[in-house]
């Protein structure tokens, strides 16, 4: 009775896993109970975990005025590369001209002003010196020669602010980059108050690129490599996938790992710097930054003979009476899509049916066959017309 219940148990999960598909193929009808086999070996094994990223450029500097006034001029298109130094807008400068002269002006009356109390204090001191002259008049003196250093020094101060304004009419990049949007037309009146920059200058020759790794990713890196400045020492190459789907062509290469972990999210970031010679890259674009890994002594199958139940896995091991044995494995949750990495529940030398699981149960006999057999027994049946593109699921199964 207990046998009989068990198997209407393993009956019913086998049919739960056909309806679900369970990551495998339906097996085709040979007529006989033959089923494609793989005996498990340990080897290395190529890893990529993908990351949510966005890329920065080196600097993205937002060009806002420092001055009030209307736009007079435009040089620069969107998109276009500039330098440093580089005049991008004119503002009008007619008030801030005259502002300078009048400062300028200034500063040459009281230069004047200066010199005269400079020789009016020079001559009260010799006048002083042959008793001519009280102490009152040679104080008065002095301090009119104070008062006008003091109104000097001041109209030069003003002029040098005067002059600056009037520089500020000339917004000038201060790196070298790329425009950014230009949100204003000749003619508009801007501020250092405006709710939008000029612009944006984008530093682009090399892309910064940042990601997140949980608490637990960075820990296992700081155990592994000996800290984490060792970690971002050794660590390997890294690829972006861009929003396309496309690969960059240039590899980077982890500069930094930030010293905080976020509260709310329990991840650090992470930057990776990318080459970019052709302004590919945008700032502000997103992408994935894909990590390669290498597990050593791993257990590699195709995910075609593995079935998954909720979050539980399992494959089929095939025992020396040729009975299959329904085992529960734990697999590595990066994957390329294809093949599953098997971290536990299976041993080097054990062989595992590898396609056609859900019409398995636990227990059943079955008629081993290799890759190569099981290949050829669906071509022949394909050309009787008994079987229909399984030829082709078999093989990008098997990841051929």
């Amino acid at each position: 009775m207990k046998q009989k219940k068990m198997f209407i148990i393993t009956a019913l999960a086998a049919a739960v896993l056909a309806s679900c598909g369970g990551g495998s193929q339906g097996k085709p009808n040979f007529g006989d109970n033959e089923y494609a086999v793989r005996t498990v070996k340990a080897q290395s094994a190529e890893l990529q975990t993908s990351y949510p990223a966005t890329v920065r450029g080196v600097q993205d500097v937002e060009i806002r005025p420092k001055i009030a006034g209307f736009i007079t001029k435009i040089n620069v298109k969107e998109g276009q590369s500039v330098k440093k130094g580089q005049v991008l807008f004119v503002i009008d400068n007619v008030t801030y001209e005259a502002a300078a002269r009048q400062a300028k002006a200034a500063v040459n009356s009281a230069k004047a002003q200066l010199n005269t109390s400079k020789l009016t204090y020079e001559n009260s001191k010799k006048l002083f010196d042959n008793k001519v002259i009280g102490d009152f008049e040679l104080q008065s003196a002095q301090n009119a020669y104070e008062s006008a250093k003091a109104a000097f020094a001041q109209a030069e101060a003003s002029y040098v602010s005067a002059k600056q304004n009037l520089d500020f009419c000339y917004v000038t990049s201060p790196a070298n980059g790329v425009i950014g949007e230009l949100p204003y037309k000749v003619g508009a009146l801007v501020s250092s108050s405006s709710q939008q920059p000029l612009t944006t200058v984008s530093d682009n020759k090399t892309m910064q690129v940042y990601f997140s790794l949980t608490e637990k990713e960075l820990m296992g890196l700081s155990h592994s490599e000996g800290g984490v400045e060792a970690a971002i020492k050794d660590f390997p190459g890294v690829k972006l996938q861009l929003a396309d789907g496309s690969i960059y062509g240039t590899e980077g290469h982890v500069a930094a790992v930030s010293g905080v972990i976020d509260a709310a999210t329990g991840t650090v970031q992470v930057r990776a710097d990318f080459d970019n010679p052709g302004q590919k890259l945008k700032s502000g674009a997103s992408g994935s930054v894909i990590v390669p890994q290498t597990a050593q002594d791993a257990i590699v199958i195709p995910q075609s003979a593995v079935m998954q139940v909720q979050d539980k896995f399992f494959v089929y091991v095939v025992g020396k009476d040729n009975k299959v044995k329904y085992t529960s494995v734990t697999v590595n949750p990066e994957n390329d899509g294809k093949n599953y990495i098997i971290e536990s529940g299976l041993k080097s030398g054990e062989t595992i049916v590898v396609y056609g699981v859900t019409g398995l149960t636990d227990g059943t006999e079955i008629k081993q066959l290799t890759e190569a057999q099981y290949a050829e027994k669906l071509q022949k049946a394909e050309k009787l017309g008994e079987a229909q593109g399984d030829l082709n699921e078999f093989k990008k199964a098997m990841g051929k």
